[in-house]
């Protein structure tokens, strides 16, 4: 059955009872809409174009029908044009060839007398123009934009948008008619101008100052839009025309960013609208939201900055969640510019760690964390633990994390800082990352005067929790370690000392090796503190045996790394005094950072300007933070140095180890970081001369921890090798040369020195180099030695790149100068090294 019109198909198909009758019934119309375009019918063809479009979203096969779009396109009639136009709009898209074909229609109907028949051409050219079209009709569309006619200019200037984001070189044949258009009174005119002035602004950095001129015409519409009265054609729940507003705000942002002229000239009505906007309503809350952004972004006065920070905290007592997690994510990004500010709202602020949706609740999180200082930490500090109690483990570990940063960094005392750790060890040892474990060791390590009252509070929650991984580790660390005070002087962390037997000590590390919640990891903990209590004077001669028989039943252990410890620890009981030696007390450990500043889902702690973070590779590397200032990187430099003359034998100030210093610690397995932790601090013999190597290193198997640690002999020196300075960056009158340097003892490690030396008479200013590897690579780098660079002299930086052996190593860098006051920025990639670097090779 054939249907005459597109009434009578839309009734047949909704006649069909199953899903293969209504293919079967467009599989047989579209086979006659076939025979029917055959036929050359005119009068037919509108219909058949019709009823094909309405398969067409149906969602079958309809191309066939895209040569009679152009056809009825060509008709003189009206209604031919429209469904015309409207098939070319949805059989064609811009990277098919039959668009040509469409150019020289939409040519002749721009110039067509009836304003209708230009509005339909205008309205395919801006779906679905391609860049070639773009080119080919520019000029047409130029022309319209100066059209008497606003239903022309309006669409006119849809289509420059289209042509802008095509072709972004023609973007200066619309600046003089889009300045004309600026003026418009007619409000769409307006809307669809400013629209494309702000592509154009965003493509073209010239664009930019041709239209600052243009801050105080736009500061006028807005002030007359906000100063209106009621008018029913452009009002939106009592505003006039939310709207164009938010364009206007958008656009002055964008021209007053960077300039303090211009941002001073809409100082006063952005103050306007926020003040006089009705915050009531949702349409009210979107001009303020427009207007906020628009004030951070530009070079606004402090005042009115604090406005803006108040209208957010404002939005977060909104019952709306959508604004609620707009304004958290808005300060999130702007808590660093004005954090006094955001402090204000810090109390609804922490409200939102209350909130039922997770949304809310994960940025109100990051916000918190920017939010402590030395002032707040306490405040603070106790209500993100007292959310860590509730809190999903999706938030666990990276709560652990920022609260220990933020207790490593702003704490009062140390007795606060260690309570803190305990308390994260105690919510949730589960989810503590191994560099805070290692820390928190290194702390009571170093602060002897708590060490009793430590091994007391770890004693108490040991007995009465031993499901918390880390605060089982942390335990039985301090407990092999310290465990004569508890003996001597019993629980401290009460009103009255409370004696412990050596009986109750040893019961409790047994009970932990025998729980259910006894990994590998903590077996090997409990062994060693076991061993280190036998050899204690408070320990009785039973628990001793105790112990030792304990020893002996694991020396059968199948697990490898078990019964090793166990076989080298009975072992001890036969060499007498060595016995002791080998399993006193260890030193403390050089103090270092748990992590350069930036933690888990790369959120700054503290209400400090943190340090830029640019993945500058994407998803498939990892970009490498630098210290936060020089004086940090030099004391740490001076305490490796220091560390590094202790261990051989020679003094600070005539040792020759130049100890390259890593920033950023590198992450290590729970054995090798937590059980070896002291591994690097042995003496070493008096006479050992200085090594003359790059970077000596100490090391100990991760099955010697808690015994005494044997201190490798230096390795020989290596014979003098050429090192060679590799080009990676010369432009713009800086250039920039990489040295590597190789260790055969130390495969895999390449110290790189980055040259900086500008070939003109003019210096290079504010300086920033940095670096990526890939993900199988890590990357260490030091601070700059100066960011200006002089001409005749040069400045350097070193860089060190861990890699598999046999890796090449390639780098992504970014370079950002200025010189004469001009900014550069730069990116470029780096291969050029030879290959073998990482086998040792130089």
């Amino acid at each position: 059955m054939v249907y005459h019109n597109l009434k009578a198909l839309i009734k047949g198909i909704r006649a069909c009872k199953t899903v293969a009758d209504e293919r079967a019934l467009i599989k047989q119309e579209s086979a006659a809409i076939r025979a029917s375009f055959r036929e050359e019918d005119s009068y037919a063809r509108h219909n058949n174009v019709a009823k094909l479009l309405y398969i067409h979203m149906l969602g079958s096969e309809a191309h066939f029908g895209q040569m009679e779009c152009l056809k009825l396109v060509a008709s003189p009639r009206f209604g031919d044009k429209r469904l015309g136009y409207l098939g070319i709009m949805l059989l064609l898209d811009e990277s098919q060839e039959v668009l040509t074909l469409v150019t020289n229609s939409l040519k002749n109907d721009m110039n067509h007398t009836n304003m209708y028949a230009v509005g339909l051409a205008l309205c395919t050219f801006a779906d679905i123009a391609s860049e070639e079209m773009s080119r080919d009709l520019a000029n047409e569309i130029e022309k319209l934009l100066g059209s008497s006619n606003t239903y022309i200019r309006k669409k006119a200037s849809l289509c420059a948008l289209r042509v802008v984001k095509k072709v972004p070189d023609l973007s200066d044949h619309f600046i003089s008619k889009a300045k004309n258009l600026l003026a418009d009174r007619n409000h769409g005119v307006l809307l669809t101008a400013i629209t494309l002035v702000t592509e154009m602004v965003q493509v073209d950095a010239g664009c930019l100052e041709e239209f600052r001129n243009a801050v105080p015409l736009l500061v006028r519409h807005l002030k007359a839009l906000v100063t209106t009265g009621y008018s029913p054609e452009h009002d939106v729940s009592g505003i006039t025309d939310p709207f164009l507003q938010v364009k206007v705000l958008r656009l002055l942002r964008l021209l007053g960013k960077g300039d303090a002229q211009a941002s001073e000239t809409m100082n006063d009505i952005l103050a306007q609208v926020a003040t006089n906007t009705d915050s009531t309503k949702n349409v009210g809350n979107s001009i303020l939201y427009e207007t906020v952004l628009t004030v951070l972004e530009i070079e606004a006065d402090s005042g009115l900055r604090v406005m803006a920070i108040n209208i957010l905290g404002k939005f977060l007592s909104n019952r709306d969640n959508n604004i609620r997690y707009v304004a958290l994510n808005t300060l999130n990004k702007v808590v660093t510019i004005d954090t006094n500010a955001v402090q204000r709202h810090r109390n609804i602020i922490l409200d939102c760690l209350r909130d039922g949706d997770i949304s809310i609740r994960r940025r109100a999180l990051e916000l918190s964390y920017a939010l402590i200082n030395e002032s707040n930490v306490r405040v603070l500090v106790r209500e993100l633990l007292a959310f860590l109690e509730v809190a999903d483990d999706e938030f666990k570990l990276g709560m652990t994390t920022q609260i220990s940063l933020a207790a490593e960094r702003f704490a009062p005392n140390k007795r606060w800082h260690i309570d803190t750790v305990l308390r994260v060890l105690k919510l949730a040892g589960n989810f503590v990352r191994e560099e805070i474990l290692s820390a928190f060791i290194r702390l009571v390590a170093h602060t002897p005067e708590l060490q009793a009252y430590t091994a007391s509070k770890l004693y108490t929650s040991l007995r009465s929790d031993i499901s918390q991984e880390s605060l089982t580790l942390a335990a039985t660390w301090i407990i092999g370690e310290y465990g004569e005070i508890l003996l001597e002087g019993g629980l401290v962390d009460e009103d009255q000392p409370k004696p412990i037997t050596d009986v109750e000590l040893v019961d409790l590390l047994i009970s932990t090796l025998d729980s259910p919640y006894a990994n590998y990891l903590s077996r090997q903990f409990v062994l060693t503190a076991l061993t280190k209590l036998s050899s204690r004077p408070t320990t009785s001669v039973a628990q001793q045996e105790r112990i030792q028989t304990l020893l002996a039943s694991y020396t059968t252990s199948p697990e490898l790394e078990i019964q090793q410890r166990a076989v080298e620890f009975a072992n001890l009981y036969n060499l007498g005094d060595i016995r002791s030696g080998v399993l006193e007390r260890m030193p403390a450990p050089e103090l270092k950072q748990t992590v350069i500043g930036v933690v888990s889902e790369n959120k700054p702690v503290g209400s400090v300007q943190p340090s830029k973070e640019d993945n500058l590779l994407g998803d498939d590397v990892v970009a490498s933070p630098t210290t936060n200032g020089t004086n940090g990187a030099a004391a740490a430099l001076q305490n490796n140095q220091d560390l590094l003359a202790e261990i051989f034998g020679s003094s600070a100030s005539t040792s020759s180890v130049p100890a390259v210093t890593d920033p950023q610690t590198s992450k290590k397995s729970t054995v090798d970081d937590i059980l070896g932790l002291f591994g690097n601090s042995a003496p070493a013999a008096a006479a050992s001369p200085p090594p003359a190597v790059a970077s000596p290193v100490v090391q100990t198997s991760a099955s010697s921890a808690f015994a005494l640690p044997q201190t490798q002999s230096p390795p020989p020196q290596p014979a003098h090798l050429k090192l060679t300075a590799y080009p990676a960056y010369d432009k713009n009158e800086l250039r920039i040369s990489l040295t590597p340097q190789t260790n055969p003892q130390r495969p895999g490690v390449v110290n790189i020195l980055a040259r900086f030396q500008m070939t003109g008479s003019t210096p290079a200013t504010g300086l920033t180099f940095q670096a990526a590897v890939p993900k199988s690579q890590q990357l260490q780098m030091l601070p700059m030695s100066n960011s200006d660079v002089q001409p005749g002299a040069t400045e350097t930086q070193q860089m060190r790149v861990i890699a598999p052996v046999g890796a090449n190593i390639r780098l992504r860098l970014r370079i950002a100068y200025s010189v004469d006051g001009q900014p550069v920025q730069d990116q470029v990639d780096f291969a050029g090294f030879p290959p073998g670097l990482t086998s040792g090779s130089s």
